[in-house]
């Protein structure tokens, strides 16, 4: 699991993203669509139209940084919205790199409650 500071917000871009692009062109979505600032300190999320890929984009204060990855099987999941943006959790950030479906996730056994 992650753990980021509670500063760090993270965004993910509601609509695919041609994942050819890299540092330069995932920057200029940030800057020239949503408006954001590159050097907060914020993780931003694309997924690729096949949602087989991910990348992130984030300032760690020396440079740009891009992670990348591809899936072996199965897709990403992304929440639906109309705006081209989202701001997700954490633990929603997890359970997508994970391609775990987090608007249905349940218990599989209840935790026991220990007296």
């Amino acid at each position: 699991m992650l753990t980021l500071p509670p500063s760090v917000r993270i965004y993910l871009s509601v609509e695919p993203v041609d994942l050819r692009r890299g540092h330069d062109g995932l920057s200029g979505i940030v800057r020239g669509q949503w408006e954001m600032d590159l050097f907060a300190g914020h993780l931003f999320v694309f997924l690729g139209r096949r949602g087989d890929r991910c990348k992130i984009l984030f300032w760690d204060r020396q440079g740009m940084c891009l992670y990348a990855k591809k899936l072996d099987r199965g897709r990403f999941i992304w929440p639906q919205a109309k705006d081209g943006v989202v701001k997700l959790t954490m633990a929603q950030l997890s359970m997508l790199l994970e391609s775990i479906d987090w608007r249905a996730t349940a218990w599989t056994a209840r935790p026991e409650v220990v007296v």
